[in-house]
């Protein structure tokens, strides 16, 4: 480590412990900014961990949906994105009832013919179309959005959502690929935005071919924001989190990771005697390494970029929330 490195580190210690601070990485951060974290982990998980912990300051190094659930979860704490210009470009894919244009699906990109990807909606616009239908927002979305939706959802618990509502018709908004990868395991119509991760999205069946084909002794990973060609292929289909759990507990000694490479980080660090290849070289959120240690000692020096969600959309935001919390 540069002495450079090793100075920020010093003086992001003292800062924290100075201010009463915790910071939070999520998995896809630099390397560099995990190892400082006092919690890795997935966005929502991050934000339910900060709200157990006695702090004064959460410094979410994470893209800023991410901070939003964390002041949602914890009002009376503050809450800094160490980078401003830190977004996810998924979650700005969908507006209440802002007018623009959704982005539209690449050519030839297959649609199962129970779902709808509207271009031009907001969200008040579909939910007018389909009066009544349920809303479930991936957490990857704004607490705007959230506060408008009737439950959240993860990666891993979406299927479980859907099947803990009584209608027979849902909205998920706003990725396509995990609203696809949910149909495949509920009899319900669910009527998808038209929303992706440029990341997972970019991933071809060619490309899990390819790399079977490099490394035939290794175990698939994919999160399901990749397309369902991708997901049909894989071994394991889950979460970052659970990508880290089914590496540690997997006989397996060789895998390929279908999610952004940051992820690579704590799967090294937990399974040092494993080996882990990236699906794709060019799995890289640019969004998710803007944050640096120095982002992150000028937001613990100077107070700022502080992340506030109004009471008029976090209260409820934050009944989304606890709704997919509660179920059992």
């Amino acid at each position: 480590m540069s002495d450079e490195l090793s100075l920020l580190r010093e003086e992001i210690g003292a800062l924290k412990k100075k201010r009463n601070a915790i910071i939070l990485a999520h998995n896809y951060q630099r390397d560099e900014v995990q190892a400082i974290a006092d919690y890795t982990g997935d966005s929502l998980e991050l934000s339910r961990t900060a709200a157990t912990v006695d702090c004064d300051i959460i410094v979410f190094c994470g893209v800023h949906f991410m901070a939003e659930s964390a002041a949602i979860l914890s009002p009376d704490k503050i809450v800094l994105l160490p980078e401003a210009g830190a977004t996810c470009p998924m979650a700005e894919m969908i507006e209440v009832d802002a007018d623009r244009r959704v982005w539209r699906t690449f050519p030839g990109y297959a649609i199962q013919p129970s779902f709808v990807f509207p271009h031009d909606f907001t969200l008040k616009d579909i939910k007018k179309q389909y009066p009544g239908t349920p809303v479930v927002a991936y957490v990857n979305t704004t607490a705007e959005v959230k506060a408008e939706s009737d439950i959240c959802c993860t990666s891993a618990n979406v299927v479980k959502v859907i099947e803990s509502l009584p209608d027979e018709k849902v909205i998920c908004i706003p990725d396509r690929n995990l609203s696809m990868w949910a149909q495949k395991s509920t009899k319900k119509q669910i009527i998808a935005w038209d929303g992706f991760c440029h990341v997972h999205d970019r991933v071809t069946r060619q490309d899990v071919l390819d790399a079977r084909n490099k490394y035939p002794a290794a175990a698939l990973m994919a999160h399901p924001e990749c397309r369902l060609e991708v997901l049909e292929l894989a071994d394991y289909v889950t979460s970052t989190s659970g990508m880290l759990r089914f590496a540690k507990a997997s006989p397996a000694k060789e895998f390929i990771v279908g999610t952004e490479l940051g992820l690579m980080y704590r799967l090294k660090e937990d399974n040092p005697c494993k080996t882990f290849h990236p699906l794709r070289a060019d799995m890289i959120c640019p969004n998710m390494k803007k944050t640096t240690l120095k982002s992150i000692m000028n937001a613990l020096s100077n107070m700022e970029k502080i992340i506030k969600v109004p009471a008029e959309i976090r209260i409820p935001a934050k009944m989304a929330l606890d709704r997919m919390l509660d179920l059992k």
